[in-house]
């Protein structure tokens, strides 16, 4: 999976190789969009940011990642939906480290053995590994949010299946004592609505005007409910307006996680920060995508 339509990389421990060219190139891009955003929500403990081409949500992921707190985070959990295979379970990968064209990423094994031991996860083939980009396209803007300290923390990637809502809520369960940890960030990688005919999606509601304001006001209504922090709430949205939010599954993770920590008496809050189209619909020919950012911050 590229970057935007401009640059592109591998992930591998593998001796594929970088492209040299590339690193700098996405570092600037990087910086650019960072450097035009304020860090009002730091430090996060979990944030929501989209994963399509950075030509399309680069600058919307930005505010997200500015309120990441680089000098206190150690692990940082990258919960992404499965786009490629069917999956009823989550599923962790096969490899020790992730390249970036910025630096490489390595896995926590000794992570990684504590969730193996649940016997709740699958393991992703490489092949399958290679293909999600639900997960990759989140590894440069990490290496980038963390580079001051880039020898001091590990990546726990895991890919999200169809999850069930009783599922979600164990699993919810078993990364809530993560999340509890201030030295831990969670990134939940999720876009918001594909709608058009190539998504098999075009919920509309007139009274709110043109397309594109009818699906902003869709997405607006889920957000509000996230913030709401209540899983069963949004799992009724998803019901009533099968909002094709790829995302879903690990939102409904980490609402569950969090209702397991305010079960015992923490306080949170969680705030979105960006929301954009990567078009304006306005006729049944159109198509967009959208994107959310936010933050999660513990009081």
């Amino acid at each position: 999976m590229g970057v935007g339509v401009e640059v592109g990389w591998k992930k591998r421990f593998v001796s594929v190789g970088v492209n040299a060219s590339v690193g700098p190139q996405l570092n600037a891009q990087l910086e650019g969009w960072l450097s035009q955003v304020q860090s009002t929500k730091r430090p996060a403990r979990a944030i929501i940011a989209p994963h399509a081409g950075y030509t399309y949500c680069g600058s919307c992921a930005a505010h997200a990642y500015k309120q990441v707190d680089p000098s206190i985070t150690r692990r940082i959990f990258i919960l992404g939906p499965s786009h490629h295979v069917p999956l009823s379970r989550c599923a962790l990968s096969s490899v020790d480290i992730y390249r970036t064209p910025l630096y490489d990423l390595r896995i926590d094994q000794k992570i990684y053995g504590e969730l193996w031991k649940t016997g709740m996860f699958e393991r992703m083939t490489l092949q399958t590994d290679e293909d999600e980009h639900s997960i990759e396209m989140h590894l440069p803007y990490t290496a980038k949010a963390m580079e001051s300290h880039k020898d001091e923390f590990t990546i726990i990637p895991v890919l999200v299946g169809a999850l069930s809502e009783s599922k979600e809520q164990e699993f919810g369960k078993l990364f809530s004592k993560y999340l509890a940890d201030p030295s831990n960030l969670f990134v939940v990688s999720s876009d918001f609505c594909h709608w058009g005919q190539r998504f098999r999606y075009s919920y509309y509601d007139e009274s709110q005007g043109e397309i594109y304001r009818s699906i902003e006001h869709l997405d607006k209504m889920g957000m509000s409910i996230i913030e709401q922090l209540d899983p069963v709430s949004f799992s009724n949205y998803l019901k009533k307006y099968h909002n094709t939010i790829c995302g879903r599954h690990p939102i409904g993770v980490l609402l569950n996680a969090i209702t397991e920590l305010q079960k015992n008496g923490m306080n949170m809050s969680f705030s979105f920060l960006n929301y954009a189209q990567s078009s304006q619909c306005r006729n049944w020919q159109d198509s967009s995508v959208s994107y959310a950012a936010g933050a999660l911050t513990v009081h």
